[in-house]
């Protein structure tokens, strides 16, 4: 399992640099690709590009799930992390709007949505490949990984940004600094691409090519089998994603935009609160194992309920020890929705086509939810003229999902990830008795 979950965090590091790098240069990619003296406008520009990557999400799904389920998720993740560090290379070298016009913007679009076409089977192949192969009673450990190293690769990234901006002077950064982060990308996809190449295919794949029983049709079959697990993930996923956005990305370009702080302070801050995130994960995979899936997500939505409004409250007032622990409470109720997340994107498919149904349904969320929430976030701000404003969003979507969550959302902890029939009992407790399942 060592090799297994180097191989998936590289991977998954990968993706989450790339996304991360763009959002931590938000401010200064909207001065350079796009035309407009109002410095807010240039952000939401630049965050609406942000988002095209995420409306390509649930087409990568689509292309890169199937591909999981009929060819392996080996396979899947190989194409996922070749495209996106091919992508986020050629955004390191791409020509501004002075120098090629329209052109800029275009080719920057372009290049996100290869990005969020690679993206769109990475967490859920990720998540599936992991997972398969962990042992029963420490899936959320394992599965913690995955979210662990999206804050780490998030706040690597923006230490990397805090590193350019110290030794770089702005004009510096706006020349050629911005992009050496993206440059990095090359490397990176390599080794995560000649690891990934190495491994082999997970048991539980391994055992649906040995019976026979790999999907044909993974797509029409999972849609008419899995629509409620679908509907089910597109709320959790929601809440999980753009919570994530939030703290990754939207809260630096928030703190410098809205609460003009300086960009390194900004960045400081921001980084602290990935940080706590981060190791709160480990932790949080640990009491999934021990309490199960339902009850942890149903805190952590509960929680994105309740604190945005006070947290953004305490960030407007500009004090930075008051920033870090609104950051603190933010990353707790993240790290039990992103962990529980992870799992469940695993445990509630059918194993033939656990790959197309969950990527279509966290895809989705992504997609139309969490995506263009950085963006929603700069527009309420702006709109409202209040730092709290954003917060709005978050509730309404935590709202609307929790509703769901608590009405439908089975535990999951003791399903058979072989099983082709799903257990959907709410009360199938993490160390109680074996679920009754079919084949």
């Amino acid at each position: 399992m060592g090799q297994v979950a180097l191989a998936v965090g590289i991977g998954n590091f990968m993706e989450w640099y790339d996304f991360a790098v763009y959002g931590f240069f938000a401010v200064v990619i909207g001065q350079l690709f796009f035309v407009g003296d109002d410095p807010v406008v240039a952000l939401l520009a630049s965050l609406g590009v942000f988002a095209v990557g995420f409306f390509f999400r649930p087409l990568g799904g689509l292309i890169l799930g199937p591909i999981g389920d009929r060819y392996g998720r080996r396979v899947a993740l190989a194409i996922s992390v070749l495209a996106m560090g091919a992508a986020t290379l050629v955004i390191g070298f791409l020509p501004t709007y002075s120098s090629i016009g329209i052109w800029a913007p275009v080719l920057l679009v372009l290049m996100r949505c290869v990005q969020g076409l690679s993206a769109g089977g990475e967490w859920t192949g990720s998540a599936a490949y992991l997972i398969e192969g962990a042992p029963k009673n420490k899936r959320a450990r394992y599965g913690s990984l995955i979210s662990a190293t999206a804050a780490l690769a998030t706040l690597v990234g923006s230490m990397l940004a805090l590193l350019l901006n110290s030794v770089l002077t702005d004009a510096q950064v706006e020349s050629f600094g911005w992009r050496i982060p993206f440059w990095l990308a090359a490397p990176l996809a390599l080794v995560g691409l000649l690891i990934r190449l190495r491994l082999d295919e997970t048991p539980v794949f391994t055992e649906l090519q040995a019976q026979a029983k790999v999907a044909k049709s993974p797509l029409s079959k999972g849609a008419k089998r899995n629509l409620k697990a679908i509907l089910l993930t597109i709320a959790f996923a929601a809440v999980q994603g753009l919570g994530y956005y939030y703290l990754a990305t939207y809260v630096v370009n928030h703190l410098q935009v809205s609460l003009k702080l300086p960009r390194s302070e900004a960045l400081y801050l921001a980084g602290a609160g990935l940080l706590m995130y981060m190791c709160m994960c480990p932790l949080a995979g640990w009491l999934s194992d021990r309490m199960g899936r339902r009850r942890l997500n149903i805190i952590g939505t509960v929680g994105y309920v309740l604190l945005p409004v006070p947290v953004f409250a305490m960030i407007g007032l500009g004090n930075p020890a008051l920033t870090i622990f609104g950051l603190f409470l933010l990353g707790a109720a993240q790290c039990l929705v992103s962990v529980t997340t992870v799992v469940m994107l695993v445990e509630l498919f059918p194993a033939s086509t656990r790959s197309s149904s969950s990527a279509i349904g966290f895809n989705i969320a992504l997609a139309f939810i969490a995506g263009p929430g950085p963006y929603i976030g700069a527009w309420l701000a702006s709109s409202l003229s209040s730092s709290v404003a954003p917060a709005f969003y978050q509730v309404a979507v935590a709202l609307i999902a929790l509703v769901a969550v608590v009405k439908w959302l089975p535990e999951s902890s003791n399903n058979d990830l072989s099983a082709e029939v799903v257990n959907w009992d709410r009360s199938n407790a993490a160390s109680g008795a074996e679920p009754v399942l079919a084949n």
